[in-house]
């Protein structure tokens, strides 16, 4: 689940780089446009992945290591 969500949160970092650099949104692109339900579905899929991706950041490394 770590791993999806990770990969999730990577590609709307990629669509925002785009969206900075270029002005172009990838998702809207391929989706047809930022209004579209599919589009919008991506969307909150990746943004749930971004919250979920904030847990990482408190887990306790040694919890997971096997002595």
């Amino acid at each position: 689940m770590a791993r999806f969500s990770l990969v999730l949160v990577i590609i709307g970092a990629l669509n925002w780089l785009l969206v900075g650099l270029f002005q172009y949104d990838l998702v809207a692109a391929i989706f047809g446009g930022q209004s579209a339900l599919i589009s919008r579905v991506v969307y909150t899929i990746v943004g749930l992945a971004g919250i979920y991706a904030i847990s990482l950041l408190f887990r306790d490394r040694d919890a997971r290591s096997v002595d």
